[in-house]
């Protein structure tokens, strides 16, 4: 499965809060206080994203933490590669032929490396102000979802409400 960490996900929260008012500067606490997320995970995180260079870290009475660009100007890739490193589906994508004692012979790293720039470019696309709010029921993103996936985002739903209808 491929699924980005925790502190990825918190991260991309709090960066929403930060995208809906960009002329603000935040405080660890205050960001903290807002997601209902601990302070340490929350300093953690914003270190990790002033390093990544998405925000600014502004020192004084009048400090705290700001976007580095503007909301539009950030992309989920970039979020997830400051928090995570890069983008790599198989460790041959990340280390090249050195990370794979297979490589001489695979035919397979190529097409990984096709995967994973389709999957790179896709998060490319979207920004943080994108994330900032909901999709709109007839968004095509959510029309072009297969079957199977809304499928399963509706039976997880339903289990979350302890309900579950009987199907036929």
């Amino acid at each position: 499965m491929i699924r980005i960490n925790r502190e990825t996900d918190y991260a991309t929260a709090m960066l929403g809060v930060m995208a809906s008012e960009p002329d603000e500067r935040f405080s660890a606490s205050g960001l903290a206080a807002r997601r209902g997320l601990p302070g340490p995970v929350v300093s953690k995180i914003l270190k990790q994203l002033v390093r990544g260079g998405l925000l600014v870290s502004h020192r004084g009475s009048k400090g705290g933490y700001s976007l580095a660009r503007s909301a539009e100007q950030i992309s989920i890739a970039e979020v997830i590669m400051a928090m995570e490193g890069p983008i790599a589906l198989t460790d041959c994508i990340e280390g090249g032929g050195d990370a794979c004692q297979f490589h001489a012979h695979c035919v397979l790293s190529t097409n990984w490396s096709r995967i994973n720039d389709a999957i790179y470019r896709a998060l490319q696309d979207v920004s943080l102000k994108d994330m900032s709010g909901p999709l709109p029921p007839d968004h095509e993103g959510l029309q072009a979802m297969g079957a199977h996936v809304r499928e399963g985002l509706e039976v997880a739903r339903e289990q979350s409400h302890g309900f579950r209808p009987h199907r036929s």
